[in-house]
Order: structure tokens, then sequence, then C-alpha cells
């Protein structure tokens, strides 16, 4: 029984922290600019439809594509 309670607990946990992460990638790809709006277009659709596999992408590959304002 215990096993169950940390087993639900820790899939909670990993929901949680894929969802700031996903909301994290999201509002900080709406936030930046890039060099054509289509990139940041992808990139929205990428992390929307891949929400944990998206956003680690973005983090890997995304940022570096983003204009320094």
């Amino acid at each position: 029984m215990h096993f169950m309670i940390l087993l639900l607990l820790g899939w909670g946990l990993w929901g949680l922290l894929t969802l700031i992460l996903w909301i994290w990638a999201l509002v900080d790809i709406i936030k930046s600019r890039f060099n054509s709006d289509t990139t940041k277009i992808i990139w929205i659709v990428v992390v929307i439809l891949l929400p944990l596999l998206g956003s680690i992408l973005y983090l890997i590959i995304g940022r570096s594509q983003r204009v320094s304002s």
C-alpha cells in the first residue's frame, strides 16, 4: 500500500515538473525574438505537440536560435 502511494506521488511530481517545463518553454518562445516568425511558430507547434520532448529540444537547440535584443 505504501509503495502505491509513493508511486503515485512520484508520477504526480514528474507530471508537475513536466508541466512547469512546458509552460516555461512556451512563455520563453513567445517572449523571445527569432530570425523569422516561421521559426517561432515551428517551435511553438513542436512544444505544444510534444510537451516533454519539445521542451527539452527547445532548451538544447531553440534557445541558441534566438536573436539577442
